[in-house]
């Protein structure tokens, strides 16, 4: 920094008050001390980042976070099958949100299953999909109505 800039800042910043430590801090210009530096030792809190399945239950009011195994797979023509087992993350009677490694888009069809037997499944449409820190979370419709059985425990 030029002399010039130097003095400059010493003449406007100096007798600014700290706003993180409430005390006056005097500059000195160039490579000097400026001020009162105190070493911490408390750890920063963070606040809770909601991960992009909470991200995207937002736009979905009623629904209720549950933690249900599930086995989801793509309903694609050609007779290809493309399965994967997940986590209902949040559902409700009419809608369910999930991660998903599988290549679903807005939508596309899927089958979700909560018995391997398939005694308790549903079709249902990919109806929003949000992709966060690499990961993706996915909304469903159930494409029959109501399906309780995915918010029992």
């Amino acid at each position: 920094m030029s002399d010039v800039h130097s003095s400059t800042l010493e003449h406007y910043a100096r007798g600014v008050t700290c706003v993180l430590c409430r005390r006056k801090v005097n500059w000195t210009g160039g490579g000097r001390s400026r001020g009162f530096v105190k070493r911490s030792t408390q750890v920063a809190v963070s606040e809770h980042e909601p991960d992009c399945a909470e991200q995207l239950a937002r736009f979905f009011p009623g629904m209720t976070e549950v933690r249900v195994p599930v086995q989801v797979a793509a309903l694609r023509g050609g007779g290809s099958k493309l399965r994967e087992a997940t986590v209902l993350e949040f559902a409700g009677t009419q809608h369910a949100i999930f991660l998903s490694r599988l290549p679903l888009e807005f939508d596309d069809h899927v089958r979700v299953e909560r018995d391997p037997r398939g005694a308790s499944m549903a079709d249902a449409t990919v109806v929003a999909v949000q992709y966060h820190e690499g990961r993706k979370a996915v909304a469903v419709k159930f494409t029959q109505g109501l399906c309780d059985w995915m918010i029992q425990p």
